[in-house]
């Protein structure tokens, strides 16, 4: 046989060893490999700023930048300075920046008695929990004359910024909570320390006790029965 036809039959069995979809993958895997042997595992080594390293790249020669003037972050933009600092100027406000209402009321009653009360108790003498069980220090009574003399934005800065052995609250306590707690605290010490002179006309001394549709559990609230309007009998005039 001579080479022309030797050579002709070796390629024609390539050509049945090799399927032409088997070919291609071959190609196609080469081709792959041959690009990323161009490329290097650099990723560790990749241009960066340390923190707080020295950088020649600013004039200042400061990796760490401030940022850019004029520019606040999302959710800081504290317009109305007195709703979350309950200051004017430096001194403590006294007034709500919102209107108070029932729910108000008890919204900052829910949040008191878990934040606050553990160590101011729910009457807020400051025999709580905390307290009781060891705690140095005992935190003063909402009814002592100072505190019921202090404004409103006292009360606020003290959750906002800890005062003593209380460390803040703000991280906690939304702004609008800890105003709810204030208007809260404010009632508290009215309840204490009402006369009557503060009692409603029509509203009887002591108060009716309510009555509850449902006992409640150790688990579950009480449910009060929605009142129901009744009409005293004229006697004979």
């Amino acid at each position: 046989m001579s080479d022309v036809g030797a050579s002709v039959l070796a390629r024609a069995a390539c050509a049945r060893a090799w399927p032409p979809a088997l070919t291609l993958n071959l190609a196609t895997l080469l081709v792959a490999m041959l690009a990323l042997a161009g490329c290097r595992q650099d990723m560790q080594d990749q241009p960066r700023f340390k923190p707080l390293a020295e950088s020649d790249f600013y004039a200042d020669l400061r990796s760490a930048r401030p940022p850019v003037e004029g520019t606040m972050a999302r959710g800081q933009l504290h317009e109305d300075a007195y709703f979350y600092t309950g200051k004017i100027g430096n001194n403590p406000g006294d007034y709500m920046p919102f209107s108070v209402s029932e729910d108000i009321l008890a919204r900052g009653r829910e949040r008191f008695d878990i934040y606050c009360a553990p160590c101011h108790s729910r009457l807020g003498d400051g025999n709580g929990v905390v307290p009781a069980r060891g705690f140095p220090r005992k935190p003063p009574s909402f009814h002592a004359e100072r505190l019921r003399q202090a404004p409103l934005g006292y009360f606020f800065d003290v959750m906002t910024n800890g005062f003593g052995a209380m460390p803040d609250y703000a991280s906690q306590i939304a702004p609008r909570d800890r105003w709810c707690i204030v208007a809260y605290i404010r009632a508290l010490q009215l309840s204490q320390g009402a006369t009557a002179n503060d009692v409603p006309a029509g509203q009887e001394v002591p108060s009716e006790p309510p009555t509850f549709e449902e006992p409640g559990s150790g688990a579950t609230l009480p449910v009060i029965a929605p009142k129901t309007e009744s009409k005293k009998e004229e006697g004979p005039k």
